[in-house]
């Protein structure tokens, strides 16, 4: 469902929201670097065992490989693997990072902490990635990132693009 549905996502912003947050797997802290942009569209997320420049630098680096678009500014928290990294892979890109800035981000994370709250626990990293990828899939279908069910109403968004994609298959 992730290859048919990528041609209907609708282009990113070009300010992204960049943080990492943590969740428990199979009794484990694993970070899950996560960005959206200015509009809330989540852009991409990655479990990881570590918090340093190389998990940063595989999670950019598969955000700008899978949409193809650079951002032109990229917000983070103080953590201090950004800088360089970024400096890296984004050169073009304004580094910014100001207290309050990333509240996007922040705001986000705890949807995705409400919605794995209540579940059983998650078991492995893959599936860890695949849920919270899914839980992605999800916000952005809600609040209309992606070209499908655009007539519905935002209750019946998510039936009707089930719906459309079932038809196209």
């Amino acid at each position: 469902m992730k290859s048919s549905t990528r041609f209907c996502r609708r282009s990113p912003g070009d300010r992204w929201h960049v943080d990492e947050t943590y969740v428990k797997v199979n009794g484990i802290w694993r970070y899950v670097y996560r960005a959206v942009d200015q509009y809330g569209q989540v852009i991409d997320v990655l479990v990881s065992a570590r918090r340093d420049a190389e998990a940063a630098r595989r999670f950019f680096r598969r955000a700008l490989s899978m949409l193809k678009v650079t951002p032109r500014e990229v917000i983070t928290d103080a953590a201090a693997v950004y800088p360089g990294v970024l400096d890296e892979l984004i050169p073009s890109a304004w580094h910014h990072v100001e207290r309050y800035a990333n509240n996007p981000i922040e705001a986000d994370h705890s949807q995705l902490k409400h919605r794995l709250r209540p579940m059983r626990g998650l078991r492995a990293d893959r599936t860890a990635q695949t849920i919270i990828a899914g839980h992605a899939f999800m916000q952005n279908l809600r609040r209309g990132h992606y070209e499908l069910a655009v007539d519905a109403p935002p209750a019946t968004r998510v039936a009707a693009a089930f719906a459309e994609l079932a038809r196209a298959i």
